[in-house]
C-alpha cells in the first residue's frame, strides 16, 4: 500500500512563543509542515523557516479564512494526500493528529473534524464560547446532511479529493462553516473524532460577538446559495399563507361594511408581494446555480 503524504497546515499570527515547539513535534509525524504567517509582526515567520517549514507570508493580517485558503492552495501545490489544519496557540495535542487522519487513511471519510464535544474537553472551553459554538453548530446542522457536535473546530483533516474539489473563499472565521456547507453539497463523507484540548486562558484574539456574527452571516449566505429553494421558498410559503389570511379578512370586511379596510388591504398586498418576490428569487437562484454547476 502506497504511503499517503500528510501535510500539517498551521495558520499563525504572532505565535513566536508556540510555533517552534509545534513544528519540532509535528515534523515527527507529518511529511511536511506548512505555516501561513498571516501578517505577524513578531518572529513567527523566521522561526518557521529556520525549522524547515514551508512558509507562506501574508504582508498584512488578512484573517483566519485567508490563511486557510493559502494553506489549501499550497497543499495542492505540494501534492498532499491529506491536509491537517492545526491551531498555533497550543490548545491541540500532537498525538491527536493520528486520530483525525485515521478515518481518511482507512477510506471511511473525506473530511474529519476533531470535536471538543465528544470528550471531556468540553469542560475546558470558556462558557461563553461553548454556548456560541453550540448555537453556530445547530445552525450549520440545519444546512448540511450531517449532524455535528463541533462545526467550528479548527483541528481537521481533509482528503486529497476535498482539497482538489473545494475552493473556499471566506477571509474570516466563517470559512469553517463555508467548507462544511460546500463539502456536504458535494456529498463528501464528513465525520468527527474526539480530541482533547488545553486552554491556557482564552487564546482567541477575536471579539466573540464579531466572531459569532461573522460565522452566522457566512452560514446564512452559503445556505442561500446551496439551498435557494429551501432558504427562500419556505419563507415565501409562510408569507403567502399570511397574505391569504389577510386577504380573507379584507374581503370579509368589504362584504360586511361595503368598503375596503386600508390597513388590512395594505398588509395583504404587502405580504403577498413579499411572497411572490421570494418565490421568484428562489426559482431564479436555483436555475442559475444549476447552470453554473453543470458548466463546472
Amino acid at each position: 500500500m502506497q504511503k499517503l503524504k500528510v501535510i500539517v497546515g498551521i495558520p499563525a499570527f504572532n505565535e513566536e512563543k508556540n510555533i517552534a515547539i509545534l513544528i519540532t513535534k509535528l515534523k515527527k509525524i507529518a511529511d511536511e509542515i506548512v505555516v501561513c504567517n498571516d501578517g505577524s509582526t513578531d518572529l513567527t515567520s523566521k522561526i518557521a523557516e529556520d525549522l524547515g517549514a514551508t512558509t507562506i507570508n501574508h504582508e498584512k493580517n488578512l484573517g483566519y479564512g485567508a490563511a486557510i485558503r493559502s494553506i489549501f492552495l499550497k497543499s495542492k501545490e505540494l501534492n498532499g494526500d491529506i491536509l491537517v489544519t492545526f491551531d498555533a496557540d497550543g490548545q491541540h495535542r500532537i498525538e491527536d493528529v493520528n486520530k483525525v487522519i485515521s478515518p481518511i487513511m482507512s477510506g471511511e471519510s473525506d473530511l474529519v473534524i476533531g470535536s471538543r464535544f465528544l470528550d471531556k474537553s468540553e469542560k475546558e472551553i470558556p462558557q461563553y464560547r461553548k454556548v456560541g459554538i453550540k448555537i453556530i453548530t445547530k445552525v450549520t446542522n440545519a444546512t448540511i446532511k450531517k449532524q455535528l457536535t463541533d462545526s467550528q473546530s479548527g483541528f481537521r483533516a481533509y482528503s486529497k479529493k476535498v482539497l482538489n474539489e473545494l475552493n473556499p473563499s471566506e477571509l474570516g472565521m466563517g470559512i469553517s462553516t463555508e467548507i462544511l456547507i460546500k463539502a456536504s453539497a458535494k456529498n463528501f463523507r464528513i465525520s468527527e473524532v474526539p480530541i482533547k484540548i488545553t486552554y491556557n486562558g482564552d487564546t482567541s484574539t477575536h471579539n466573540p460577538i464579531s466572531h459569532g456574527s461573522s460565522v452566522l452571516l457566512s452560514t446564512i449566505k452559503y445556505t442561500s446559495i446551496e439551498h435557494p429553494l429551501k432558504f427562500y421558498g419556505i419563507p415565501s410559503m409562510i408569507f403567502f399563507a399570511i397574505g391569504l389570511f389577510f386577504v380573507y379578512f379584507s374581503t370579509q370586511y368589504y362584504a360586511e361594511i361595503g368598503r375596503l379596510n386600508t390597513n388590512l388591504t395594505l398588509v395583504a398586498a404587502g405580504t403577498m408581494l413579499i411572497a411572490v418576490v421570494l418565490f421568484i428569487t428562489s426559482v431564479l437562484l436555483y436555475s442559475l446555480i444549476s447552470v453554473v454547476r453543470e458548466k463546472n
